[in-house]
């Protein structure tokens, strides 16, 4: 089924999969690479990668994850654990007519790719991490971990838990809050050194008060924002923060690759200002151990959080040369 679109690139369809449907956009023909978004994002997030890919002669699909856009957005929480998007991931793959795929995801998306190819390896055969890197499943649960994070002050992982919480402080202006959000990460606009961590809230407070303000970050246009807001505006936050509440499911769920290895040809690019990859330092260092397969790792200087969107171009070059390498 097509749809019309946001934007003139692609095109937009609708497939089935246990979540009821996942949108996509598609573009070029070859070999399928599926491009799996992050928190808060949505399939726009590879507009800069769909055409590159499709000139470079691969069938580019870029997904609204469950919960997002025009997927659908089941009611129940426990409806977004990993498990439950690994089944989409396949679902995409085999409603497009194909038997395999190479899977890239950012943040968010980075999990869902690793998860997809740690469980369905005879569907997916080479995995590209954005980001956020490959830690096997392991260690405390997960929710045990986050709440000793920052002292008297709550991380935002923690700050996510309780339905309804976050959905109160964003939803009032979701134009706003992205904005800020986007910001926060960036970068060109996260905030420097000393001033206080927006990745946390004080007690009783918010994360936007935290965020910068002023100005947008330079990958971000009006339209941009406009696009990403028109969608949560339109559906609401809590399909997307629901990823978030299933961490502790998803570490039950996986028992059975406790320290497992991803094994298939895997790429990594991370920002070297995210948070994300100085958080995880270790993981990255583990990369022999945990990702066997790993061609190349890169982290682009100057670089934050929102990889393929701040800096397309380098983003573009690795990704292609990377496919480029894969067996056939």
């Amino acid at each position: 089924m097509s749809l019309p679109a946001p934007s003139t690139q692609g095109t937009h369809r609708l497939v089935s999969s246990p979540a009821g449907r996942i949108h996509l956009v598609e573009q070029g023909t070859g070999p399928l690479v599926l491009l799996v978004h992050g928190f808060p994002e949505s399939w726009y997030s590879w507009r800069h990668q769909l055409p590159v890919l499709a000139a470079a002669g691969y069938r580019a699909v870029a997904v609204d994850v469950r919960g997002y856009g025009r997927s659908s957005r089941p009611d129940g929480v426990d409806a977004y654990r990993m498990l439950d998007l690994v089944e989409d991931s396949v679902a995409v793959v085999h409603a497009l007519g194909e038997e395999s795929a190479v899977i890239v995801g950012h943040d968010w998306g980075s999990q869902i790719a690793a998860g997809s190819a740690l469980v369905r390896p005879d569907v997916f055969h080479g995995i590209a991490l954005l980001s956020v890197p490959y830690a096997p499943r392991g260690g405390p649960r997960p929710s045990d971990v986050f709440s000793r994070m920052g002292g008297d002050e709550e991380f935002y992982v923690s700050y996510f838990q309780e339905p309804g919480r976050a959905e109160a402080e964003i939803e009032p202006d979701v134009r706003g809050w992205l904005s800020g959000f986007y910001a926060a990460m960036s970068g060109d606009t996260m905030p420097g050194p000393g001033a206080p961590d927006p990745h946390f809230t004080s007690p009783g407070g918010t994360l936007r008060e935290r965020f910068p303000s002023g100005r947008l970050p330079a990958w971000l246009s009006e339209a941009d924002l406009d696009v990403y807001a028109g969608e949560f505006e339109r559906t609401g936050m809590s399909g997307a923060l629901n990823r978030y509440r299933n961490m502790d499911r998803d570490w039950e769920d996986l028992a059975d690759f406790d320290g497992a290895p991803v094994t298939q040809p895997s790429l990594f690019v991370g920002g070297a200002l995210d948070a994300s990859t100085n958080w995880m330092a270790d993981a990255i260092e583990a990369y022999p151990t945990t990702l066997p397969g790993l061609v190349s790792s890169h982290l682009l200087d100057g670089c934050g959080h929102w990889i393929q969107q701040e800096r397309p171009d380098e983003v573009n070059r690795i990704l292609t040369g990377w496919l480029a390498a894969l067996p056939a």
